[in-house]
């Protein structure tokens, strides 16, 4: 799967992706993640902003640098997703993400910051407006990073294990290792017993009473 993000901050990105599965992901050709900045393809590019219409605090991103950047990203390719990150947009979930992931080899995340970006973006392009939470960031980086991770999780060969997708089996919030006992400040604090009883069943209806 490919994932292009439009940002004017793409190195905001580089440390969570050369770590952990992601990293993994990337070097064995999973998944793969290029970045377009709208400075790139704008005619200063000192200047990818300016003062919105109407007045207000903040400054709005142009429209054609980032025209330009998801027609560069989009290329000839005919079937695309392009997500428009949004507080105002749609709440984004695990079922989105699997059916972007069954239904999508390319993936676009448009990325804004400041005051946000020139509403005609969305008029040129057809874009899913999507949200990660009810609040507002900074900016898109961390929400399309956080979409990446969620969604190449659903690419086969990305977790190695395709058992280790918790959606696909019964879990719960709690987890437990070695060793079965230690005290901290005169407390014990041991693993459920029925984790160390072997009975599948038992063990099972106990991660479902935990949900």
């Amino acid at each position: 799967m490919n994932f292009h993000v439009i940002t004017l901050f793409p190195d905001s990105l580089s440390s969570y992706l050369n770590e952990s599965i992601l990293a993994r992901a990337i070097k064995n050709k999973k998944i793969k993640i290029t970045f377009y900045n709208p400075r790139d393809f704008a005619k200063n590019k000192r200047q990818v902003d300016d003062r919105p219409y109407g007045g207000g605090p903040g400054m709005v991103i142009k429209a054609e640098p980032v025209i330009k950047a998801i027609q560069k990203a989009k290329g000839k390719k005919k079937k695309v997703k392009i997500i428009f990150l949004s507080p105002s947009g749609k709440q984004f979930d695990n079922a989105y993400a699997k059916k972007l992931s069954k239904n999508y080899k390319d993936i676009i995340f448009v990325a804004g910051h400041y005051e946000g970006i020139d509403s005609r973006v969305q008029k040129v392009f057809k874009t899913d407006e999507v949200t990660i939470g009810p609040y507002v960031l900074t900016g898109g980086e961390l929400p399309a990073m956080i979409m990446i991770d969620v969604i190449a999780r659903q690419v086969e060969g990305v977790l190695g294990d395709i058992d280790s997708l918790e959606e696909n089996r019964v879990s719960s919030p709690e987890f437990y290792t070695r060793p079965e006992s230690f005290k901290y400040k005169k407390k014990n604090y041991k693993v459920p017993k029925v984790l160390l009883s072997g009975n599948h069943k038992d063990i099972e209806e106990w991660r479902r009473s935990k949900k």
